[in-house]
């Protein structure tokens, strides 16, 4: 029997399940309508805060922050493929210890932040800047809006970006253990779950024990941050030592995202979309 065959024998006796009610398909689970309402309300509690502790930000609007979202795993000029296999999922291979508003290169987080915002930044003094982004983000200065909706954590994020989003998001939704809801009840298919057996198996042949490709970023995430002080270490000043360990996780990354990212659009994706136009009734875009 064939892999595909194995995969989706068990829709037989899988239900024709539909989304409950009010479940959406974007981040968090929400409509369309529902998330660039959520940008948008937090984007201008953000400002608020930032002007109560005497700092200029402008709020975004939704299609700024969306860009940031959409800028993840993207470069101009190549795949989606060709990014992961150069650069795995962008995560150590790119990290500099800049603020994301003094990076050139490749940053989601600079791109949601908008280019006014970025302007307004420059601008400030260096110690200014430390202020500045202490109040916007706190300690992780990774974790703007844009990204932080985009990889489904709020949990690492902090400052007025943390304090704006606990007035928008549910408590729940909050931590890092929240998991979007549509994922969840994906998961939890029989085809679904033969599926991530078999990624499981072949990642663990390669090497890699994961039990879901969501859990490889965070990992990686975490460990960077460990190896960085929090993502607050500039590259330049890291000891020898340090950098060696920054060259081996970059390594890591690229091994470890470029097995996931195949086994993904060879087995996964495929049962995923299948079940989702299943669950919502309509073709997945």
């Amino acid at each position: 029997m064939g892999l595909f065959a194995v995969l989706f024998t068990p829709a037989i006796a899988a239900a024709q399940a539909q989304a409950p009610k009010g479940l959406g398909t974007e981040e968090f689970g929400m409509s369309p309508r529902e998330l660039v309402q959520a940008i948008e309300k937090t984007e201008e509690l953000i400002a608020r805060c930032m002007r109560e502790q005497g700092f200029q930000y402008i709020a975004a609007d939704h299609k700024t922050v969306r860009a940031g979202m959409s800028a993840d795993k993207q470069l101009p000029g190549l795949s989606e493929e060709e990014f992961v296999s150069r650069y795995g999922f962008g995560v150590s291979t790119f990290y500099t210890g800049l603020p994301p508003q003094l990076s050139t290169g490749y940053s989601p987080a600079r791109v949601g932040l908008g280019e006014r915002n970025v302007q307004i930044f420059r601008k400030l003094s260096p110690a200014d800047q430390v202020a500045y982004n202490r109040a916007l983000l706190g300690d992780d200065l990774s974790s703007t809006l844009a990204v932080a909706l985009e990889i489904e954590d709020l949990s690492r994020t902090g400052g007025c970006t943390r304090k704006a989003l606990t007035e928008t998001f549910k408590p729940d939704q909050l931590k890092a253990s929240h998991y979007n809801p549509q994922d969840a009840l994906i998961n939890k298919d029989p085809r679904m779950k033969a599926a991530l057996g078999y990624w499981q198996r072949e990642m663990k042949k390669a090497g890699f024990e994961y039990g879901h490709p969501d859990e490889i970023e965070p990992d990686l995430r975490n460990r960077l941050s460990a190896l960085t002080e929090g993502g607050k270490l500039l590259v330049s000043k890291m000891s020898q030592d340090q950098k060696a360990a920054l060259r081996k996780l970059q390594d890591y990354e690229r091994l470890v995202s470029v097995k996931s990212f195949k086994m993904q659009e060879e087995v996964l994706t495929p049962v995923e979309e299948k079940i989702q136009e299943e669950l919502f009734s309509r073709k997945v875009q």
